[in-house]
């Protein structure tokens, strides 16, 4: 995993393609663990596993979403791209191979083009990205309050197969 050093470009965050490579690899290591404790369970081995592993995957599923958003933007991708890039979540393992071919296209990018001097903020997205790159640590804190929030929303929520029944 690439450590969070200080970057040439003015930021600590690791760059666009080392932080979507650890995010992609997190989400399909925790998409086996829950597909694990769902074997386990339907099999009658044991339910213990569901709520931390679902939990797990629930948390590292928002996180990765928010990084994605993040690349999307840095990388100026078209909206299908971008939800390209957000469905490979929901398949289970296929953010990684989707993770490899944007790695073969050259993609993400190595640095944060909004930190680098590469570029200029255009519009409400890239000023908000603008300021993430400026201020990591707040921005880190109020990014996991978010995921926090909507994590806490959806498991009082319950599975999303009781939500309409």
């Amino acid at each position: 995993m690439t450590a969070i050093v200080e970057r040439s470009s003015g930021t600590v965050l690791p760059g666009p393609r080392a932080l979507y490579r650890v995010f992609a690899t997190a989400e399909m290591i925790t998409w086996a663990l829950l597909i694990t404790a769902m074997v386990l369970k339907y099999s009658g081995v044991t339910e213990a596993l569901m709520p931390v592993f679902g939990g797990l995957h629930g948390f590292v599923f928002l996180s990765y979403c928010v990084i994605t958003v993040g690349v999307w933007i840095n990388q100026r991708w078209s909206p299908a791209a971008g939800l390209l890039a957000l469905g490979s979540a929901v398949v289970p393992f296929a953010t990684v191979p989707f993770e490899r071919h944007l790695h073969r296209r050259g993609e993400p990018d190595r640095t944060w083009r909004l930190a680098d001097g590469r570029s200029e903020p255009r519009g409400f997205w890239e000023s908000l990205e603008a300021w993430v790159l400026r201020h990591v640590a707040l921005a880190t804190v109020l990014a996991m309050a978010v995921v926090g929030v909507v994590f806490a929303l959806l498991l009082i929520a319950g599975p999303p197969w009781e939500w309409f029944a």
